[in-house]
């Protein structure tokens, strides 16, 4: 027989069933119902469901088929008209047999079975309860240490341990007490906490800032639900604020339903694994707004220490705790932004009851089954967690949510000195502003005192060109005397001239201005001889003058000494090592003797 697709919907005075049959013999069908049973037969279909609510047989039911779609849709009045059934969607809790439906055990004693009644009903308390230390031999210890949903499963991981290595972090849990689970998982988050990385996230949180303001589908379906409330609307509408798609509906549909004999310490444990498992999923939404990747599953059951270490918390403050410190060492986003939002979707989705809270886990279930290696926790814990919530009671949700609330989680909780190190963190800042300001200070300051030096370079620079140049132009105005003892001066001064810059340093460099015959530019010809060649060429010209004041009169006019000297002076550019584009041209001295001196002519009238 197959199991056909179904869908559950009500209104005040009907339970509206509507039933997929592909390719089934319409003509052929039976319906049954009475009380909470219902049974629907069209081969090669079957149908049973266990109601929450009982209907009745009264003339007014209906059944209609559609041949197109396939679809059967029965409508079945309710035993109290306006009464309202509670999970309609959960599929698998309604598809198990009548008589399964009850967690007892086949064999119990009657007292124990009376007292165990009375917990049921009575308010759950979310501290457990504590027990005093019994030092015990290590031969009455189990060979074994349970995990898993409820505590319910143990060797697990001696069968498949070469699988399970990446999925968890605790090595040998069968042989691991819970103690030890635990101080093993402080150890390793204190060493994986990197402080830079945190403050990095701190300070430019640009990406934090964005992912913060997602805004989850729980968001809008609280803000739903919250308005109903407000107009004083009846439970079925604000149950409806949480719709299940079809793959979702598939999903349930493929559960096995079971029933799970949990205690008073073992449900405890369940719902705050719960919490831890939620705490993940929603930063996981959050941080990817909401869109899977292949990091989601490494997210999820890296930040559930119930998944990834096999944690069973004992109080709603540790689960915070642990999941705080995992966001600031594991994932991308390390920042506490994201905790307290984290914190925050996750009394929402509780306050939206047990649909909202399936929705999620089955979201879950499905990210670890298309993931290799995490498909084992879907075994261990979510298909678990899948099933029992289905039949969790929603007064127990709600309480569960309003402890969550209650609860506060700050920075000096998590135990990494977080505002030691944000506060030490921002007085380097300061620090390093300050100096940034007083750099910018500094460079203010030194255009003026490059301004000073460069004045002290051009006012020496003008004293060597005008020791050191000479006009293109003859100077006939002047006497012979005067010219001759010009030419002895400006020589005398290059001789004994100290070779000192303007910031009191010696230079073996001398410095000539040359004048060329164009009027309207002037080239600066620098020379960078040894203090040996310079001495050598002072020499010559010192020589030459000599040469020139010691000729016998008449035998050279001042116009033909002056000309010499300009030629000499002009021809002399010609020696030079010029670059191609025009810049810096540098003198090369020359032991040959200028044949100018000796081709000067003797005419006065020759000027």
């Amino acid at each position: 027989m197959i199991t056909p697709a179904f869908e559950l919907t009500q209104d005040p005075d009907f339970l509206t069933i509507v039933i997929k049959v592909p390719y089934a013999r319409a003509s052929e069908f039976d319906v049954y119902f009475e009380g909470e049973d219902f049974k629907f037969y069209a081969k090669p279909y079957f149908l049973r469901l266990t109601l929450p609510g009982r209907i009745v047989e009264d003339g007014r039911e209906k059944a209609s088929y559609n041949t197109d779609k396939g679809t059967f849709t029965i409508r079945l009045p309710k035993e109290i008209p306006g009464q309202y059934f509670e999970g309609l969607d959960m599929l698998t809790s309604l598809l198990a047999p009548k008589k399964s439906r009850s967690a007892k055990p086949l064999v119990e004693e009657i007292a124990a079975s009376a007292e165990l009644s009375e917990e049921e009903e009575e308010e759950f308390d979310w501290e457990i309860e504590q027990t005093p230390y019994k030092d015990s031999a290590e031969s009455s210890l189990p060979l074994q240490y349970c995990y898993g949903f409820g505590n319910l499963r143990s060797g697990v991981f001696q069968r498949l341990q070469d699988e399970l290595s990446d999925v968890i972090d605790i090595k040998d849990p069968d042989q691991t007490p819970v103690d030890e689970r635990r101080r093993k998982r402080l150890a390793a988050e204190a060493a994986k906490f990197e402080p830079d990385h945190y403050l990095a996230d701190f300070f430019e949180d640009e990406a934090v800032q964005h992912v913060l303001k997602y805004k989850p589908w729980w968001v809008d379906a609280h803000k739903e639900m919250t308005a109903l409330k407000g107009q004083s609307h009846q439970d079925q509408d604000i149950h409806t604020v949480v719709v299940f798609s079809e793959e979702e509906r598939e999903q349930l549909r493929k559960f096995t339903n079971k029933s799970y004999l949990l205690d008073k310490r073992s449900r405890h444990h369940v719902y705050l694994g719960l919490i831890d498992i939620l705490l993940a999923y929603c930063y996981e939404i959050r941080v990817n707004e909401g869109d899977k990747n292949v990091e989601s599953s490494w997210n999820i059951r890296k930040l559930s220490a119930t998944l990834c270490w096999l944690e069973s918390f004992t109080s709603i403050h540790d689960v915070l705790v642990s999941f705080g410190r995992r966001v600031l060492c594991y994932p991308l986003y390390r920042h506490f932004g994201l905790v307290t939002h984290a914190f925050k979707d996750t009394v929402m989705i509780l306050q939206l009851g047990k649909a909202a809270v399936l929705k999620c886990l089955l979201d879950v279930h499905k990210i670890f089954m298309e993931n290799d290696p995490a498909y084992i926790l879907n075994d261990l814990f979510i298909t678990d967690y899948c099933i029992w919530i289905q039949k969790a009671k929603s007064k127990k949700l709600a309480a569960l949510s309003e402890s969550l609330q209650k609860t506060t989680l700050t920075k000096s909780h998590i135990g990494f000195e977080l505002e030691e190190l944000e506060a030490a963190a921002v007085l380097v800042q300061e620090e390093e502003s300050m100096l940034k300001a007083a750099g910018r200070v500094s460079r203010q300051q030194l255009p003026s005192s490059e301004s000073e030096t460069s004045d002290c370079e051009e006012s020496s620079s003008t004293s060597s060109e005008t020791e050191g140049s000479d006009s293109d132009e003859p100077a006939s105005s002047t006497s012979e005397d005067g010219e001759i003892n010009s030419v002895q001066d400006t020589l005398q001064g290059e001789r004994t001239a100290p070779l000192i810059d303007c910031n009191g340093l010696r230079q073996g460099t001398s410095t000539s201005m040359f004048e060329v015959s164009d009027e309207k530019s002037k080239v600066s010809l620098q020379s960078t001889t040894p203090p040996g060649k310079l001495i050598e060429e002072l020499e010559k010209q010192m020589r030459t003058a000599i040469r020139l004041s010691e000729q016998p009169e008449g035998s050279a006019t001042p116009g033909c000494i002056l000309q010499e000297q300009e030629e000499n002076r002009v021809s002399e550019p010609d020696r030079l090592s010029e670059d191609t584009d025009g810049r810096g041209n540098y003198l090369e001295v020359s032991s040959k003797t200028n044949p100018l001196l000796f081709h000067c002519g003797t005419n006065e009238d020759e000027d």
